[in-house]
């Protein structure tokens, strides 16, 4: 009798145990009939048409299932987007994934790396500024608010030299006509990617000689593609190995637009959460660690 009831108690056990994992299953996205993805810095479906359709092609084919652009405004709005299922993958730089994570608790599928992706400070040739810490009192000028290669991480160069970037700099935020800022003098200097820079001024139709490099920043964060936290994680370990197998197909299908050259020679890699802990500590520097 008593052997009996322990084989009972051990079976109830069991049942237990499995129901709670099938509980838990049930809750997750084990099959999608299609996949929606967005991309953080590209707003309106031209664009996205323009400079990833060939990866949307390329994405449906090693994934097998059809994928479908959903268009963000904003790398913020994309965070919503996830939570309501209204998209199921983004492909975000680091500071966007933070967000992205944060917000939406983003799982990281992926990332890519890029060859030459640092942040620089850049100067006017005949500028007496010759170290960072000169810049104390000066005006620079960055991309946009969030930025990881244009705003974080030239900011964290500011933080290094022992500059407080709250009230030691003032800082425009221009874009890419941060440059035409600098040569005209409205700005000391000019924050960018290094990626960028070179193609910057040949769309300005300026020289490289007109300009000097102040300092060039550590190799920055890989992007990310980053996936809801609803989806079940033994779907989303069947498109890591997909894409991971299938890499030279999806990077040579990005590389088709001239607006995605910076992943020439990219390559996909495992996602650690540990490398962008980086950007964490600079949006706490600044004051605004709320943000994420």
């Amino acid at each position: 009798m008593q052997r009996r009831q322990i084989l009972l108690y051990s079976l109830l056990f069991l049942i237990g145990c499995t129901s709670g994992v099938n509980s838990k299953d049930k809750l997750a996205v084990t099959r999608l009939n299609k996949l929606k993805l967005a991309i953080t810095d590209v707003s309106g479906i031209e664009d996205l048409n323009r400079d990833y359709e060939n990866f949307r092609r390329a994405l449906e084919q090693v994934l097998e299932i059809p994928v479908e652009f959903f268009p963000v405004d904003n790398p913020t709005a994309a965070a919503p987007a996830l939570l309501s299922r209204k998209v199921d993958m983004v492909f975000a730089g680091p500071s966007e994934y933070l967000i992205l994570n944060s917000r939406a608790k983003a799982v990281p599928v992926i990332a890519v790396n890029r060859v030459n992706y640092h942040s620089i400070i850049v100067v006017r040739a005949d500028s007496n500024i010759k170290s960072v810490n000169q810049l104390k009192g000066k005006t620079v000028a960055m991309r946009k608010v969030g930025s990881t290669s244009g705003h974080i991480f030239p900011t964290k160069l500011l933080i290094d030299a022992g500059l407080d970037p709250n009230t030691d700099v003032k800082i425009a935020m221009l874009d890419d006509k941060g440059v035409i800022a600098l040569k005209n003098g409205k700005v000391d200097a000019w924050a960018t990617a290094s990626d960028r820079y070179k193609q910057i001024l040949a769309s300005e139709g300026l020289s490289e000689q007109d300009f000097s490099i102040l300092v060039t920043g550590n190799l920055l964060p890989n992007d990310l593609f980053v996936v809801s936290s609803q989806i079940s994680s033994s779907l989303i370990e069947t498109w890591r190995s997909q894409m991971m197998k299938n890499q030279d197909k999806l990077i040579q299908s990005l590389i088709t637009s001239p607006a995605n050259e910076k992943y020439k020679g990219s390559k996909m890699l495992p996602a650690n959460d540990k490398d962008y802990d980086v950007i964490r500590e600079v949006y706490q520097k600044i004051g605004q660690g709320n943000y994420l």
